[in-house]
């Protein structure tokens, strides 16, 4: 007859209470967010009274996992940016002039001097003194040349080389111009995602639209003036040779120099060599640190390439200074005193510990190869956000009540049991969220409120084929018994069906459509387990006390 051993009593009440355990920090969200958000800025070293406090606010053996709101529920930022890809090709072609010179240095005989000429972006003029040696100039530049490996573009060179009198002109190819396109588009949404998510937003939107541009939403940022403010620091690292001191700054630097001004030392300028020896795309890792007197600095480690080359340039220039280039501003310009090994260092200079914490953080994400200009920006307020989350309350409420009521009326105490295994199936859903990181928006409320219309529908099945065994003159208990057994096969078939739909709406959709998916099957799992299983234990446990000799469904 009505059998439930033990073990599976155990396990079904332990998923229960588990659920409920992981749903309960949404019950005090905004103290829970507040101690999520104190406990990750100590961790990266902002050591506060208010971070503390935050900090204890929550116990630290209770879980601290939140559902994420969307930015239909929180309101946030939005912004519609554009990868100047331009900006990329001049970089590239400057890149080029170290070892363009170094080759044609080799023939010096046949082609002369060399000297770099001033040439418009994304080109590189170089001069040659013996116009006679140009056509052996241009095959030791077109060996340089490297294939662009693309679907479009296999065996086409990376670059364009032709003469113009005593010029060689070096530019991309159109198929390197391509492939240099998606590598940009694809490396500035990373370092975008990298950028947002490691300053403690939570569930940002980043999308590619079209060929240059990339949408960006992120639910709970103050304005899009503090995301256009984000994404704007480059945080471009160069460690580049000084030429020449100045405090003209529009004094000539010369072919192949520039002219930077100090962060620290106002109307000072330094003139260097426009070729970096090291940049911060070879950094591997960027922590806030201290410096030797104790005030806030970034220390910095190199990959074994770029460690090599920053090895190799101070053991060649002891005695020479050399400056630390941030975002076109010298930080640091200091004398190289010995050789430094190891590929490691430290960036000092006027920072608070908030600042030197914000630049590693923007060190550690890279900077963006190229720059981003805004065509959309748009801030959706707090007050948006929160008539959704009314609407979705009122809509949540107003079925559950109705569901409630239902099946009270329909089913009596098998109804009051019903409703219960349905308040668990809710809570539930909420702790399943929790645990996996899943933000809820708008739709997603509408896939909660659809779930608590369907999360009935195992009952009533079951329910109405115990009222069948009943007619039929079966005795409480096997009625019970055949109720279950019988209604489960069509319970399985149904929940199936729309669970395939869920996962295809989530494989298929973007967004909010995603965010309806995740919540619809999720409540259907938390639906069935507790129809199935919940709802079957309580009466199983209910008939044990009783023992009624006849029931009423």
């Amino acid at each position: 007859m009505l059998h439930f051993p033990l073990w599976k009593r155990i396990v079904i009440w332990g998923l229960v209470a588990l659920g409920l355990f992981y749903a309960l920090p949404n019950a005090f969200y905004p103290r829970v967010e507040r101690h999520n958000d104190a406990v990750a800025a100590l961790a990266t070293g902002m050591d506060t009274p208010e971070n503390r406090a935050a900090a204890k606010a929550w116990p630290n053996w209770m879980p601290a996992k939140l559902v994420n709101l969307g930015l239909d529920l929180r309101g946030g930022a939005h912004l519609l940016v554009e990868v100047q890809v331009e900006d990329v090709y001049d970089s590239r072609v400057k890149g080029m002039w170290p070892d363009i010179r170094d080759a044609l240095k080799v023939e010096r005989d046949t082609v002369g001097s060399i000297r770099r000429q001033k040439a418009p972006p994304g080109e590189l003029r170089v001069r040659i003194s013996k116009p006679e040696g140009m056509p052996r100039a241009l095959e030791i530049v077109r060996k340089l040349a490297r294939p662009v490996v693309t679907l479009t573009g296999v065996g086409a060179s990376d670059i364009d080389v032709r003469a113009q009198g005593s010029d060689l002109i070096i530019t991309l190819s159109e198929a390197e111009k391509r492939a240099t396109d998606e590598r940009t588009l694809q490396q500035s949404l990373e370092i975008i995602r990298r950028r947002i998510d490691e300053v403690g937003t939570r569930e940002p939107t980043i999308q590619r639209q079209g060929e240059r541009r990339i949408l960006i939403e992120v639910p709970g940022l103050g304005s899009a003036e503090e995301l256009k403010e984000l994404l704007g620091k480059t945080a471009k690292l160069e460690f580049m040779p000084v030429v020449g001191r100045t405090q003209d700054k529009d004094a000539r630097p010369g072919v192949g120099n520039i002219i930077l001004p100090s962060l620290d030392e106002p109307g000072q300028y330094y003139i260097l060599e426009d070729t970096p020896v090291v940049t911060g795309e070879e950094l591997v890792d960027a922590q806030p640190s201290f410096d030797q007197n104790g005030r806030p600095a970034v220390s910095f480690r190199f990959n074994p390439t770029g460690a090599r080359k920053f090895g190799d340039f101070t053991a060649e220039h002891i005695g020479s200074p050399f400056a630390i280039v941030l975002d076109n501003e010298v930080i640091s310009a200091p004398v190289i005193q010995s050789h430094i090994a190891g590929g490691s260092g430290i960036i000092t200079g006027n920072f608070t510990l908030e600042e030197s914490t914000k630049l590693a953080v923007l060190l550690r994400a890279g900077a963006l190869p190229a720059k981003l200009d805004v065509i959309e920006q748009r801030t959706i307020g707090p007050e948006l956000g929160q008539d959704s989350i009314e609407a979705g309350k009122i809509a949540s409420i107003v079925a559950l009540l109705a569901v409630l009521v239902f099946m009270v009326l329909s089913y009596g105490m098998f109804g009051v049991i019903a409703d219960v295994a349905l308040l668990l199936n809710v809570a539930m859903i909420f702790g399943m969220l929790s645990v996996i990181g899943g933000t809820l928006t708008l739709p997603g409320i509408a896939g909660i409120v659809l779930t608590i219309g369907m999360a009935v529908d195992a009952n009533v099945l079951i329910f109405e084929r115990i009222r069948e065994e009943l007619k039929a003159g079966r005795g409480p208990a096997r009625a019970i018994e055949l109720g279950y057994e019988k209604a489960l096969s069509a319970i399985i078939d149904a929940n199936i069906t729309t669970f395939i739909t869920a996962v295809i709406l989530f494989v298929m959709g973007a967004g909010p459509v995603r965010g309806f998916a995740v919540t619809l099957a999720l409540g259907i799992i938390t639906s069935v387990f507790t129809a199935i299983y919940v709802t079957r234990l309580i009466i199983v446990m209910w008939f044990e006390r009783r023992r009624p000799k006849t029931i009423e469904v």
